[in-house]
């Protein structure tokens, strides 16, 4: 023992907690960009596309912030048009291919630290009669004029 408090145990550093994501990484945004090019087609007339990046960016910030549309930075763009986009996203299934893309490449990305996963089942419904299940308790006094 050095005799520091703040001294690891055992010569090991404390792992740094991993940054809160704001913006899209860019070996995500890889994969991303193929599915907005097939969902958004650039036009060949008309309107320009809006650049998608800060659009998505906007709505990974919305959703990680839980902020209203309308107080998202400007950083961002327009709170109205990063909205109408995430309705058309949500519409086209663009979140859930997405999603299904990342979790194929998830170990590829190194998207997931699996030496600290835990999985908590307190919540599961129990299965069968329990020590305190309908027998042991009895009919609900609530439930009088009820049959069964």
């Amino acid at each position: 023992m050095g005799g520091r408090v703040d001294e690891p145990i055992g010569g090991e550093c404390p792992a740094k907690p991993e940054p809160t994501i704001w913006k899209i990484p860019d070996d995500v945004w890889e994969i991303a960009v193929e599915i907005l090019d097939r969902e958004y087609p650039k036009r060949v007339k008309g309107h320009r596309r809006v650049e998608l990046r800060p659009i998505i960016n906007g709505i990974l910030y919305r959703l990680r912030t839980g902020c209203q549309w309308n107080h998202l930075p400007k950083e961002f763009g327009d709170d109205s048009t990063i909205h109408r986009h995430f309705q058309a996203m949500c519409e086209r299934g663009v979140f859930v291919q997405l999603w299904a893309a990342l979790v194929e490449r998830c170990d590829e990305l190194d998207g997931v630290d699996w030496e600290w996963q835990a999985v908590d089942g307190s919540m599961v419904k129990a299965r069968g009669k329990s020590q305190m299940g309908a027998d042991a308790v009895g009919k609900n006094p609530t439930d009088r004029a009820k049959k069964g």
